[in-house]
């Protein structure tokens, strides 16, 4: 906790003049409060016994006062509401910039067990509840410690016996507050999970919404937000099964006080202990001081509501990416493009099943390799070895003869260009989706690449052009016109080295012919490597290599393996019965 605590007050840094100014104006604040009441006193203990003409000027001038306290108290508080919630929320700011980037320094690995809902609540709603806290809690406790703190001096002034039976019950108030804080650290925890499980639900039934209604399931959804939504239902129960009582308990707490004061000055006044003006000066300041009580009751709530969303919050932070740069990693120029495998085995995590064998393999430098198997071989997971998003279990990758673990990754990615089967396009233009290649790229070298991957043509034919906007996804382009985008973000970017993966196994035939012209053009100088699922589209490629579960099986051309009568033919003959 020390260390979550230190790295929660280092965000208040850039911003500790506005929080000096906080702090004070939340001191005036306090003093103000603490003020007016002795004002009050002195009023109905002195000034009442002065000649008319002298009490009405005493009056007068203390009654300017009190009002020029209360415009001190306002402007207090104005600033304190304002400027506060505004260094607040940009504190907030920077811890979402910052967890935005640490997301975007993560590898596949860590996205592959985590869902976007929970990732967007940790990134949205936990960091509000945070900047709340960082906000408020500073300026809450300093009020109420002054008030409280300056309530006693005050008190114990006019009236140790008073001042005594007032804070008797005060302890008793801070114990029952303990035990209930820790029930509800627990259940406000439960909270922050139950409510990132139903965001993440959301997300997968809105980003399915079209298998959702193609299977006519909305009501098998619904169960299924139901049973997540139930669980939140029943978190918030029980935390505020808590709170209600942590709040009931100290309400009661604070009426008590005043029943004890009310009590205690009538005896003692009976007794000639205090006066009628200590007691009404008491009365007074029991305000003073049980409210700050109450501030503090509000504020452990906002903590354990902040603090827990801060846990999460770290929890992310302190998340190592496992691909990360090297401290000798270097930055490469003038790519061939020669890639090797140097006795490759890969699996995902510890304990689990390898997926790559003691992989041996050399692609010269502008060569065109297509990878052949049956699903689950490994065609993809060797690819994605090359650019580093999984790093190897075991032996090394090599561009050009450099590891690539010894490459910045930024500088290896920059050189590697991918189309898969599963096109993502950002919502936006189709201009700014092509342009993702290359984020500096003019018009002219836009419309350049969309000629080269054979999408001119119908993105003119779209409302707007280039400047039509193509929904979430790209949902307003059909699978062709979709992948034809993605190969001309590849043409800007223009790398060395190329992988297509299944880039057409998901389309029409007509589309199919068209995107192949297209990543033939795109493949023409470079060193490529196709994982095909469909034979067909391989047969010109300069050498084809069969991954099995063991390894590469077979390799060779197209003419050779059909030869060869092994894996492959099987493949291909089976593939043309169909």
């Amino acid at each position: 906790m020390r260390e979550n605590l230190k790295k929660m007050f280092s965000y208040y840094k850039p911003y500790m003049n506005v929080f000096i100014a906080d702090m004070f104006f939340a001191f005036g604040a306090a003093a103000v409060a603490l003020s007016i009441p002795i004002i009050i006193r002195y009023i109905t203990s002195t000034v009442l016994y002065y000649d008319d003409a002298r009490a009405f000027r005493t009056i007068a001038e203390l009654g300017v006062l009190m009002v020029v306290l209360v415009a001190v108290q306002c402007w207090c508080n104005f600033f304190i509401s304002n400027y506060g919630h505004v260094m607040g929320a940009r504190m907030e700011y920077d811890m979402r910039a910052e967890v935005f980037a640490h997301y975007q320094k993560l590898s596949f690995s860590f996205f592959d067990n985590q869902k976007v809902g929970q990732l967007m609540a940790r990134i949205t709603t936990d960091l509000f509840d945070i900047s709340e806290l960082l906000h408020h809690g500073p300026e809450n406790i300093v009020i109420s410690l002054i008030k409280i703190i300056g309530a006693f001096i005050i008190l114990m002034t006019i009236s140790p016996y008073l001042a005594v039976a007032a804070f008797a019950l005060v302890p008793f108030m801070f114990v029952y507050a303990y035990v209930f804080n820790r029930k509800m650290k627990r259940a406000f925890r439960r909270n922050r999970e139950e409510i990132a499980g139903i965001n993440a639900q959301i997300e997968d039934n809105l980003s399915g919404m079209r298998v959702v209604k193609s299977f006519a399931n909305e009501d098998i959804e619904k169960e299924k937000f139901a049973i997540g939504n139930n669980g939140f239902l029943a978190a918030k129960r029980e935390s505020y099964r808590y709170m209600g009582g942590y709040q009931a308990g100290l309400s009661s707490f604070t009426i008590m006080i005043q029943v004890v004061v009310i009590i205690a000055g009538s005896v003692f006044i009976k007794k000639g202990l205090v006066s009628i003006t200590d007691l009404v000066t008491f009365i007074l300041y029991i305000n003073v001081f049980t409210d700050p009580i109450k501030t503090l009751i509000d504020f452990t709530e906002q903590f354990q509501n902040g603090y827990s969303g801060f846990e999460r919050f770290m929890e992310i932070l302190n998340v190592e990416p496992d691909i990360a740069d090297g401290p000798d990693a270097k930055t490469i120029t003038n790519v061939r493009g020669e890639i090797e495998f140097d006795d490759v085995s890969f699996r995902y995590e510890q304990d689990t099943q390898t997926v790559l064998n003691h992989i041996n393999l050399k692609v010269g430098a502008g060569e065109y390799v297509a990878l052949v198997g049956s699903s689950g071989a490994g065609k993809t997971t060797l690819c994605s070895l090359i650019p580093r998003f999984y790093d190897v279990t075991e032996g090394s990758v090599k561009l050009d003869g450099n590891d690539v673990r010894d490459i910045k990754l930024k500088s290896l990615r920059d050189n590697i260009g991918i189309v898969q089967q599963d096109v993502y396009l950002f919502a936006g233009t189709v201009f700014e989706n092509i342009r993702y290649g290359k984020p500096d790229a003019t018009r002219e070298e836009v419309i350049e690449a969309a000629k080269n991957a054979n999408a001119h043509e119908f993105i003119m034919s779209l409302p707007d052009g280039y400047d039509t906007d193509i929904g979430q996804r790209g949902v307003k382009l059909s699978g062709g016109q979709k992948q034809r985008l993605s190969i001309a973000r590849v043409f800007l970017k223009n790398p060395p080295v190329l992988i297509f993966d299944e880039a057409t196994s998901a389309l029409d035939n007509e589309s199919e012919k068209v995107v192949q012209e297209s990543l033939e053009k795109l493949a023409k100088n470079r060193t490529t490597l196709v994982i095909a699922h469909r034979l067909s589209t391989i047969k010109n490629a300069g050498r084809i290599l069969v991954l099995t579960d063991d390894g590469i099986a077979e390799e060779g051309t197209h003419d050779e393996l059909i030869a060869r009568d092994g894996i492959y033919r099987h493949l291909y003959e089976l593939q043309f019965r169909e």
